[in-house]
């Protein structure tokens, strides 16, 4: 059976995980669960996935009928990790966590199999366990579920990109959405309609779904797990639940050494970095100085050495978005910008972009596996029937 290891941000800003949880356990007897680590954004813990394996347990004579390879709670329960609970810095890593270093044993595990590194969230734990054990490349493949976990996550990503691009990797930064978005779905397998067709009133598990955008369908990471489920996934340019990719060469990045307009155009998912000079401080590299906010969110920014500041970003959808800085340093102090981001990502090659290795691959440019704006999206969403379906067949066995 093929290996994994789940990083989730669980339990932090986006409920989705406990679905893509709940959906796992139920196909845990296709695939040998190595590890689940605890990487939120946010209040989430491990104590959020150890919440879940005790629905599964309760529901575990019944899943046994069917298949005596379902795991044993206690070894998931042994497995489970907590990871990085703060954003990585600028250099994009921090401290080792027992996720990171749980990571790094499971890779080097005598076995011919990949472990296949399956993230639902930020990269912090990944970039970590691949600074302090850079030799776990010839033992992993990365599917990560980028977007918005990218936005966030854009000082972890930009370390792996920069000195780990011989990385075997799927950068999945909108195909993922053709999960749950199903324009040209049947209505009674609709995000909306699935959970009271095939879900409702079955199992502990299923009793517990409804707590989670009150049961519609999102499962936004479910797509790396389905991936392996179904299809090569040795070759992400085939057919596969989980969508089909292209390789890539080199990874977007717009550095802009002063305030950028909404002239400037990148592309979605690409990383911005600006830098900004300032006065030189008697502060260690990678301090927090300054913050910047975008649509709401802020985030923070650090001093470079040398009198330079800089700050990373990556919009998550086409969009023009706007920002502007706050610090009690005059010079770093109501700095405002903006910015125009465009698909397809990658956008046109630039010299500053990170040049990444042959394994690496991210969402199909062509127009039409386009979902609205979202690249890439139709390579799941076609097999929305297939998937569904098949799960719920999984269902009928609480009844």
């Amino acid at each position: 059976m093929p290996r994994i290891l789940i990083s989730s941000d669980i339990g932090g800003t986006d409920p989705d995980d406990f679905q893509s949880m709940i959906h796992l356990l139920m196909y845990a007897n296709e695939v040998s669960i190595e590890g689940l680590v605890s990487s939120p954004y946010g209040p989430g813990r491990k104590k959020d996935f150890l919440d879940i394996i005790d629905l599964y347990e309760k529901d575990l004579p019944k899943l046994k009928k069917h298949s005596e390879s379902f795991p044993h709670p206690d070894s998931l329960r042994n497995i489970t990790k907590q990871g990085e609970t703060e954003l990585a810095p600028f250099k994009g890593f921090r401290e080792a966590t027992e996720g990171s270093d749980w990571i790094i044993k499971c890779a080097k595990k005598d076995d011919d199999q990949p472990l296949w590194v399956l993230v639902w969230g930020g990269l912090e734990d990944v970039a970590q366990a691949l600074h302090d054990a850079p030799e776990i490349k010839e033992r992993i493949k990365v599917y990560w579920i980028g977007g918005p976990n990218k936005k966030w996550g854009a000082y972890a990503y930009s370390y792996i990109a920069e000195n780990h691009p011989d990385l075997w990797m799927i950068e999945a930064n909108a195909t993922y959405r053709g999960w749950f978005m199903d324009e040209d779905s049947p209505e009674d397998i609709s995000s909306k309609n699935f959970y009271k067709n095939y879900i409702k009133g079955k199992g502990h598990m299923g009793k517990d779904f409804v707590n989670y955008y009150n049961g519609e369908i999102k499962m936004g990471d479910t797509p790396s797990l389905a991936y392996i489920l179904n299809g090569d996934p040795n070759d992400p340019t085939g057919e596969s639940w989980g969508g089909s990719f292209e390789p890539i060469n080199r990874s977007s990045r717009a550095v802009f050494n002063e305030i950028s307009a909404k002239t400037d155009t990148i592309a979605a998912y690409d990383i911005i970095e600006w830098h900004f000079k300032g006065p030189e401080k008697e502060v260690p590299q990678d301090s927090v100085c300054f913050q910047f906010e975008i649509w709401e969110q802020v985030w923070n920014g650090y001093y470079l050495g040398n009198g330079t500041y800089g700050a990373r970003y990556s919009p998550k959808k086409p969009e023009t978005g706007t920002f502007r800085t706050t610090s009690n340093i005059s010079e770093l102090d109501g700095l405002t910008g903006s910015y125009t981001s465009i698909t397809p990502w990658p956008h046109r090659p630039s010299k500053t972009d990170f040049q990444l290795g042959p394994n690496w691959y991210g969402d199909k440019k062509d127009p039409e596996q386009f979902i609205d704006v979202q690249q890439g999206a139709k390579t799941v969403a076609k097999h929305r029937k297939a998937f569904l379906m098949d799960w719920a067949e999984r269902w009928k066995w609480f009844e």
